[in-house]
C-alpha cells in the first residue's frame, strides 16, 4: 500500500479562470482565505514527501506554505501541461506516487485522500475520487503511470485514465468545485445557510 510519506502531492493552480468572468479566482476569499489555500489547508498534516504547486500567473504565495512552486508557462495548452509539469517535479523527487489535487475544490477533507490511500495498491494504483456519478481528482498515481501522465494532452487532463481506475466515492459537497462566481456565490450562501441551522440547533 502507498503512504504519504513515498507521495509527491501535486496541485493544480495553473487554471486560466476563463469561465470566472475576471480576477484571479484562486485569491477569492472564502470562509476568510484565499480559495485555492482551502485545500493547502486541509491537507498540511499529510506526511507527504513533497508538495509541487503548479501555477501560472497568481499572486499567491505556495512556496510560504511549503509547496516547490512549479511554472506552467502555456496554461493554455490545457490542463495536462500543468499535470505533465508536476509529474516530472514528482519523479524528480524520487517518489512512488502522485496525488492529483485541485486548487479550486475548497471542500476538500483529509480523510477523504487517506481513503484514496487505503485503496492503493502499489506501483500499480490507479485510485480515484466519485461522487457517485463520475470519477474526478484528488486521484493517487503509482509510479506505473508516471510515463502516461507526462504524455497527455489537451484541457481533459488525467479524466481519460482515471475513467479506468478503482473509484473512491464520497460525499458530492467534498468535490465541488469552484469554476465560476456562481458556483462561489451558491456555496458561500450553502455555507451561510448551514452556520444559521447550527445556531438554531444550539438555542433549542
Amino acid at each position: 500500500m502507498l503512504t504519504p510519506e513515498n507521495t509527491a502531492l501535486v496541485l493544480l493552480a495553473a487554471g486560466r479562470s476563463e469561465r470566472f468572468a475576471d480576477g484571479d479566482k484562486l485569491t477569492e476569499l472564502y470562509l476568510g482565505q484565499p480559495l485555492a489555500f482551502h485545500v493547502v489547508t486541509a491537507l498540511e498534516k499529510m506526511p507527504f514527501r513533497a508538495r509541487i504547486a503548479v501555477v501560472s500567473c497568481t499572486a499567491l504565495d505556495f512556496a510560504a506554505r511549503g509547496f516547490e512552486v512549479v511554472e506552467n508557462p502555456d496554461p493554455a495548452q490545457g490542463q495536462a501541461r500543468s499535470v505533465r509539469h508536476g509529474v516530472e517535479a514528482a519523479e524528480a523527487a524520487g517518489v512512488e506516487a502522485v496525488l492529483i489535487a485541485l486548487a479550486d475544490m475548497p471542500r476538500l477533507t483529509v480523510a477523504h485522500c487517506y481513503r484514496l490511500f487505503d485503496a492503493s495498491e502499489g506501483a500499480a494504483t490507479l485510485v480515484a475520487s466519485s461522487d457517485g456519478v463520475r470519477p474526478m481528482p484528488p486521484a493517487l498515481f503509482g509510479r506505473d503511470h508516471f510515463a502516461a501522465l507526462r504524455g497527455l494532452e489537451g484541457d481533459a487532463g488525467a479524466r481519460t485514465l482515471i475513467l479506468r481506475g478503482h473509484h473512491v466515492i464520497t460525499q458530492p459537497d467534498e468535490l465541488v468545485d469552484i469554476d465560476t462566481r456562481e458556483d462561489l456565490a451558491a456555496l458561500r450562501d450553502r455555507e451561510a445557510a448551514a452556520a444559521i441551522r447550527a445556531a438554531r440547533r444550539r438555542s433549542d
